[in-house]
Protein backbone atom coordinates (compact mmCIF):
# COMPACT_ATOMS: atom_id res chain seq x y z
CA UNK A 1 0.00 0.00 0.00
CA UNK A 2 1.39 3.58 -1.09
CA UNK A 3 1.83 6.32 1.85
CA UNK A 4 -1.43 7.95 0.75
CA UNK A 5 -3.23 4.58 0.13
CA UNK A 6 -5.00 4.38 3.53
CA UNK A 7 -7.13 6.81 2.35
CA UNK A 8 -9.04 4.95 0.00
CA UNK A 9 -10.00 2.33 2.56
CA UNK A 10 -14.02 2.36 2.51
CA UNK A 11 -14.03 3.38 6.39
CA UNK A 12 -11.84 6.08 5.48
CA UNK A 13 -12.56 7.37 2.12
CA UNK A 14 -16.08 9.33 3.03
CA UNK A 15 -14.17 11.21 5.55
CA UNK A 16 -11.18 12.04 3.46
CA UNK A 17 -14.00 13.61 0.98
CA UNK A 18 -15.82 15.62 3.48
CA UNK A 19 -12.96 17.12 3.66
CA UNK A 20 -11.60 17.66 0.12
CA UNK A 21 -15.55 18.25 -0.40
CA UNK A 22 -15.62 21.30 2.41
CA UNK A 23 -12.86 22.64 0.96
CA UNK A 24 -14.39 22.74 -2.38
CA UNK A 25 -17.42 24.52 -0.35
CA UNK A 26 -15.65 27.25 0.45
CA UNK A 27 -14.25 27.65 -2.93
CA UNK A 28 -17.84 27.65 -4.21
CA UNK A 29 -18.78 30.41 -2.16
CA UNK A 30 -16.08 32.81 -4.01
CA UNK A 31 -17.62 31.50 -7.41
CA UNK A 32 -21.38 31.70 -6.99
CA UNK A 33 -20.28 35.64 -5.65
CA UNK A 34 -17.41 36.24 -7.93
CA UNK A 35 -18.58 35.03 -11.02
CA UNK A 36 -21.25 37.38 -12.15
CA UNK A 37 -19.79 40.20 -10.80
CA UNK A 38 -16.48 39.19 -13.26
CA UNK A 39 -18.80 38.53 -16.02
CA UNK A 40 -20.69 42.04 -15.57
CA UNK A 41 -17.37 43.73 -15.65
CA UNK A 42 -16.41 41.82 -18.73
CA UNK A 43 -19.93 42.71 -20.45
CA UNK A 44 -19.14 46.87 -19.96
CA UNK A 45 -15.82 46.88 -21.14
CA UNK A 46 -16.81 45.35 -24.00
CA UNK A 47 -19.60 47.94 -24.49
CA UNK A 48 -17.51 50.24 -23.61
CA UNK A 49 -15.34 48.98 -26.42
CA UNK A 50 -18.18 48.74 -28.82
CA UNK A 51 -19.06 53.06 -28.23
CA UNK A 52 -15.38 53.59 -29.12
CA UNK A 53 -14.94 54.54 -25.04
CA UNK A 54 -12.06 53.48 -22.72
CA UNK A 55 -12.58 50.53 -20.79
CA UNK A 56 -13.90 51.34 -17.26
CA UNK A 57 -10.74 51.72 -15.02
CA UNK A 58 -11.22 49.12 -12.44
CA UNK A 59 -8.88 46.98 -9.54
CA UNK A 60 -8.12 43.15 -10.82
CA UNK A 61 -11.05 41.08 -10.17
CA UNK A 62 -10.90 37.37 -10.79
CA UNK A 63 -11.16 33.99 -8.68
CA UNK A 64 -8.14 34.01 -6.62
CA UNK A 65 -7.71 38.46 -6.72
CA UNK A 66 -8.65 40.56 -4.71
CA UNK A 67 -8.09 38.43 -1.51
CA UNK A 68 -11.94 37.93 -0.25
CA UNK A 69 -12.51 40.96 2.71
CA UNK A 70 -15.50 41.84 4.91
CA UNK A 71 -18.30 43.47 2.72
CA UNK A 72 -18.95 45.54 5.77
CA UNK A 73 -15.59 47.63 6.86
CA UNK A 74 -12.59 46.16 3.89
CA UNK A 75 -11.18 43.49 6.37
CA UNK A 76 -8.82 41.34 4.48
CA UNK A 77 -9.97 37.73 5.31
CA UNK A 78 -6.87 35.67 6.62
CA UNK A 79 -6.52 32.06 6.36
CA UNK A 80 -7.69 30.83 9.83
CA UNK A 81 -10.83 33.52 9.58
CA UNK A 82 -11.06 31.00 6.43
CA UNK A 83 -11.36 27.53 7.83
CA UNK A 84 -14.59 25.82 6.82
CA UNK A 85 -17.43 25.75 9.10
CA UNK A 86 -14.95 26.00 11.75
CA UNK A 87 -13.70 29.70 11.24
CA UNK A 88 -17.81 30.54 11.28
CA UNK A 89 -18.91 28.73 14.45
CA UNK A 90 -15.64 30.32 16.51
CA UNK A 91 -16.42 33.85 14.97
CA UNK A 92 -20.32 33.06 15.98
CA UNK A 93 -21.39 34.52 12.08
CA UNK A 94 -19.54 38.03 12.64
CA UNK A 95 -16.63 39.99 11.56
CA UNK A 96 -14.14 39.54 13.29
CA UNK A 97 -12.89 42.94 13.03
CA UNK A 98 -16.38 44.97 12.65
CA UNK A 99 -18.42 42.27 14.31
CA UNK A 100 -20.82 43.00 11.26
CA UNK A 101 -23.37 40.12 10.44
CA UNK A 102 -21.84 37.02 7.88
CA UNK A 103 -24.56 35.59 5.56
CA UNK A 104 -25.60 31.87 7.20
CA UNK A 105 -25.76 30.99 2.77
CA UNK A 106 -22.03 30.35 2.94
CA UNK A 107 -21.50 27.75 5.71
CA UNK A 108 -24.24 26.07 4.47
CA UNK A 109 -22.95 25.72 0.75
CA UNK A 110 -19.87 24.62 2.11
CA UNK A 111 -21.35 21.69 4.51
CA UNK A 112 -23.73 20.82 1.47
CA UNK A 113 -20.40 20.60 -0.51
CA UNK A 114 -19.03 18.32 1.93
CA UNK A 115 -21.79 15.98 2.64
CA UNK A 116 -22.15 15.77 -1.30
CA UNK A 117 -18.30 14.81 -1.61
CA UNK A 118 -19.02 11.74 1.38
CA UNK A 119 -22.28 10.86 -0.40
CA UNK A 120 -20.00 10.29 -3.22
CA UNK A 121 -17.59 8.44 -2.04
CA UNK A 122 -19.53 6.10 -0.07
CA UNK A 123 -22.03 5.53 -2.95
CA UNK A 124 -19.45 5.13 -5.63
CA UNK A 125 -16.38 3.83 -3.64
CA UNK A 126 -12.61 5.04 -4.33
CA UNK A 127 -13.49 5.13 -8.21
CA UNK A 128 -12.97 7.92 -10.92
CA UNK A 129 -17.05 7.93 -10.76
CA UNK A 130 -16.87 9.21 -7.06
CA UNK A 131 -14.76 12.03 -8.24
CA UNK A 132 -16.37 12.59 -11.75
CA UNK A 133 -19.78 12.71 -8.42
CA UNK A 134 -18.23 15.24 -7.05
CA UNK A 135 -17.46 17.62 -9.94
CA UNK A 136 -20.76 17.09 -11.24
CA UNK A 137 -22.24 18.11 -8.12
CA UNK A 138 -20.23 21.06 -6.55
CA UNK A 139 -21.24 22.74 -10.62
CA UNK A 140 -24.41 22.05 -9.73
CA UNK A 141 -24.76 23.72 -6.48
CA UNK A 142 -22.96 26.86 -7.76
CA UNK A 143 -25.08 26.83 -11.21
CA UNK A 144 -28.08 26.57 -8.64
CA UNK A 145 -27.18 29.39 -6.46
CA UNK A 146 -25.64 31.88 -9.70
CA UNK A 147 -29.14 31.21 -11.02
CA UNK A 148 -30.98 31.96 -7.72
CA UNK A 149 -29.20 35.33 -7.47
CA UNK A 150 -28.99 36.67 -10.60
CA UNK A 151 -31.35 34.24 -13.07
CA UNK A 152 -28.01 33.64 -14.83
CA UNK A 153 -26.05 30.25 -15.88
CA UNK A 154 -22.85 31.23 -17.03
CA UNK A 155 -21.54 29.61 -19.91
CA UNK A 156 -18.37 29.77 -18.13
CA UNK A 157 -19.40 26.53 -15.78
CA UNK A 158 -22.16 24.71 -18.07
CA UNK A 159 -20.28 24.63 -21.38
CA UNK A 160 -17.12 22.90 -19.56
CA UNK A 161 -19.22 20.78 -17.50
CA UNK A 162 -20.79 19.35 -20.76
CA UNK A 163 -17.16 18.98 -22.29
CA UNK A 164 -16.50 17.23 -18.80
CA UNK A 165 -19.19 14.54 -19.02
CA UNK A 166 -18.23 13.35 -22.67
CA UNK A 167 -15.07 13.44 -21.79
CA UNK A 168 -15.71 10.85 -18.53
CA UNK A 169 -17.97 8.84 -20.37
CA UNK A 170 -15.38 7.89 -23.04
CA UNK A 171 -14.52 5.59 -20.54
CA UNK A 172 -18.62 4.88 -19.77
CA UNK A 173 -18.06 5.87 -15.90
CA UNK A 174 -22.01 6.67 -15.93
CA UNK A 175 -23.49 6.13 -19.61
CA UNK A 176 -22.21 4.93 -23.10
CA UNK A 177 -20.20 7.58 -24.58
CA UNK A 178 -22.80 7.31 -27.72
CA UNK A 179 -25.69 7.92 -24.87
CA UNK A 180 -24.02 10.93 -23.38
CA UNK A 181 -23.53 12.46 -26.83
CA UNK A 182 -27.11 11.84 -27.66
CA UNK A 183 -28.48 13.05 -24.19
CA UNK A 184 -25.55 16.28 -24.54
CA UNK A 185 -27.59 16.58 -28.19
CA UNK A 186 -31.94 16.03 -26.98
CA UNK A 187 -31.32 17.85 -23.84
CA UNK A 188 -30.55 20.98 -25.61
CA UNK A 189 -32.88 20.43 -28.07
CA UNK A 190 -35.64 19.48 -25.95
CA UNK A 191 -35.68 22.50 -23.68
CA UNK A 192 -35.14 24.45 -27.17
CA UNK A 193 -38.25 23.05 -28.78
CA UNK A 194 -40.33 23.94 -25.71
CA UNK A 195 -39.18 27.79 -25.59
CA UNK A 196 -39.96 28.34 -29.13
CA UNK A 197 -43.42 26.43 -28.34
CA UNK A 198 -44.04 28.59 -25.71
CA UNK A 199 -42.70 31.66 -27.40
CA UNK A 200 -44.80 31.18 -30.34
CA UNK A 201 -48.00 30.44 -28.07
CA UNK A 202 -47.59 33.28 -25.87
CA UNK A 203 -45.36 35.81 -27.36
CA UNK A 204 -42.81 35.42 -23.88
CA UNK A 205 -39.78 34.11 -23.32
CA UNK A 206 -40.35 30.93 -21.00
CA UNK A 207 -36.71 30.34 -19.95
CA UNK A 208 -33.36 31.32 -20.87
CA UNK A 209 -30.73 29.43 -23.22
CA UNK A 210 -28.22 28.81 -20.00
CA UNK A 211 -31.17 26.49 -19.34
CA UNK A 212 -30.63 24.53 -22.39
CA UNK A 213 -27.26 24.27 -21.95
CA UNK A 214 -27.23 23.26 -18.32
CA UNK A 215 -29.79 20.28 -19.86
CA UNK A 216 -27.18 19.26 -22.21
CA UNK A 217 -24.57 19.11 -19.78
CA UNK A 218 -26.98 16.75 -17.75
CA UNK A 219 -27.75 14.75 -20.76
CA UNK A 220 -23.40 14.30 -21.53
CA UNK A 221 -23.39 13.12 -17.56
CA UNK A 222 -25.70 10.60 -17.58
CA UNK A 223 -26.97 9.63 -21.10
CA UNK A 224 -30.26 10.42 -22.67
CA UNK A 225 -32.17 7.85 -21.23
CA UNK A 226 -31.63 10.16 -17.71
CA UNK A 227 -33.45 13.25 -19.37
CA UNK A 228 -37.49 12.37 -19.51
CA UNK A 229 -36.43 11.77 -15.42
CA UNK A 230 -35.08 15.04 -14.97
CA UNK A 231 -37.28 17.34 -16.90
CA UNK A 232 -40.10 15.55 -14.97
CA UNK A 233 -38.58 15.60 -10.89
CA UNK A 234 -37.22 19.64 -12.23
CA UNK A 235 -41.16 20.31 -13.23
CA UNK A 236 -42.20 18.78 -10.14
CA UNK A 237 -40.30 20.43 -7.69
CA UNK A 238 -40.73 23.57 -9.78
CA UNK A 239 -43.95 23.79 -9.73
CA UNK A 240 -44.31 22.78 -5.73
CA UNK A 241 -41.93 25.41 -5.19
CA UNK A 242 -43.75 27.93 -7.11
CA UNK A 243 -47.06 27.40 -5.97
CA UNK A 244 -45.23 27.94 -2.38
CA UNK A 245 -43.76 31.11 -3.41
CA UNK A 246 -47.00 32.40 -4.74
CA UNK A 247 -49.39 31.29 -1.28
CA UNK A 248 -46.88 31.78 1.09
CA UNK A 249 -44.68 34.94 -0.19
CA UNK A 250 -47.04 36.58 -1.82
CA UNK A 251 -45.11 35.85 -4.76
CA UNK A 252 -46.90 37.54 -8.35
CA UNK A 253 -47.16 35.16 -11.27
CA UNK A 254 -45.24 37.83 -13.44
CA UNK A 255 -42.21 36.90 -11.50
CA UNK A 256 -38.96 34.65 -13.12
CA UNK A 257 -38.92 32.10 -11.14
CA UNK A 258 -35.49 30.26 -12.73
CA UNK A 259 -35.02 27.12 -13.40
CA UNK A 260 -32.05 26.22 -12.86
CA UNK A 261 -31.92 25.17 -9.52
CA UNK A 262 -34.60 22.73 -10.44
CA UNK A 263 -32.91 21.19 -12.61
CA UNK A 264 -30.01 21.05 -10.83
CA UNK A 265 -31.55 19.04 -8.11
CA UNK A 266 -32.91 16.64 -10.48
CA UNK A 267 -29.08 16.17 -11.79
CA UNK A 268 -27.90 14.99 -8.51
CA UNK A 269 -31.13 13.27 -7.77
CA UNK A 270 -30.38 11.17 -10.87
CA UNK A 271 -26.78 10.50 -10.80
CA UNK A 272 -27.37 8.91 -7.18
CA UNK A 273 -30.90 7.24 -7.46
CA UNK A 274 -32.02 7.53 -11.18
CA UNK A 275 -32.04 3.55 -12.12
CA UNK A 276 -33.98 2.83 -8.75
CA UNK A 277 -36.70 5.65 -9.43
CA UNK A 278 -36.78 4.59 -12.89
CA UNK A 279 -37.34 0.72 -11.86
CA UNK A 280 -39.77 1.83 -9.49
CA UNK A 281 -41.91 3.67 -11.79
CA UNK A 282 -41.53 1.36 -15.11
CA UNK A 283 -44.08 -1.14 -13.79
CA UNK A 284 -46.70 1.50 -13.32
CA UNK A 285 -45.93 1.61 -17.41
CA UNK A 286 -46.79 -1.58 -18.12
Amino acid sequence: MTSLGWLTQPAVFPWAALALGLCAGSFLNVVIYRLPRMLERDWQAQRAELQGQPAPATERYNLVVPRSRCPACGHRITALENVPLLSYALLRGTCSACRAKIGLRYPIVELAAGLLAAYCAAHFGPKPAAFGAMLFGWSLVALALIDADTQLLPDDITLPLLWAGLLANLFETFAPLSAAVIGAVAGYLSLWSVYWLFKFATGKEGMGYGDFKLLAAIGAWLGWQALPQVILLSSLVGAVVGIALMTIARRGRDNPIPFGPYLAAAGVIAIFWGPQILQSYLPLLR
